[in-house]
């Protein structure tokens, strides 16, 4: 089985995969975390010194190397699905789960990490909720291609665990 979650930075992707891993008892990976490993640079540093451009295709060439992993859960970046045909990709190779929650939710989640997020490293807190807003606008065509939708009260263990087992 191959879970990829998506959704937008402070969705709780990373915390989810590692919940979800130990319960299917698989591996947890963290696209992030891979390309920052692979580039030996933070992703504000390869934004900063790179372009997004650069680290989109890195993220798509190491995204693809899990073709050859039978079992895991990913956490993927909250602009993964959106480039590279990443979101078709996902789809062809496993499951993929959309965590949605209120823009209102990830603000105040982003609020205290700011500074390590170059796409809000800039903005004041008022500015933030009007960001992600227009952020999730853009992104919601690609989210929505997700084969399972999380929002509110589904977002809970038991209940992924649930519409998982719908697809084995």
């Amino acid at each position: 089985m191959k879970v990829f979650l998506i959704g937008m930075m402070g969705s709780g992707k990373s915390y989810w995969g590692k919940l979800l891993a130990k319960k299917l008892k698989c591996g947890a990976y963290d696209l992030d975390y891979l390309v920052e490993s692979a580039e030996e640079k933070n992703i504000a540093e390869m934004f900063e010194e790179d372009g997004e451009d650069h680290f989109r295709k890195n993220e798509a060439k190491i995204l693809r190397w899990f073709a050859e992993k039978k079992i895991y859960v990913l956490s993927t970046g909250g602009g993964t699905p959106c480039f590279h045909e990443n979101m078709q990709w996902m789809n062809s190779q496993g499951i993929t789960i959309w965590i949605n929650e209120p823009v209102e939710v990830l603000a105040e989640r982003l609020k205290p990490e700011k500074e390590h997020r170059p796409l809000i490293k800039e903005l004041s807190d008022e500015a933030l909720t009007d960001f992600l807003q227009q952020k999730l606008d853009q992104r919601r065509p690609f989210y929505s291609q997700a084969k399972i939708i999380l929002e509110g009260n589904d977002i809970q263990l038991k209940k992924i665990m649930q519409l998982i087992a719908g697809f084995e």
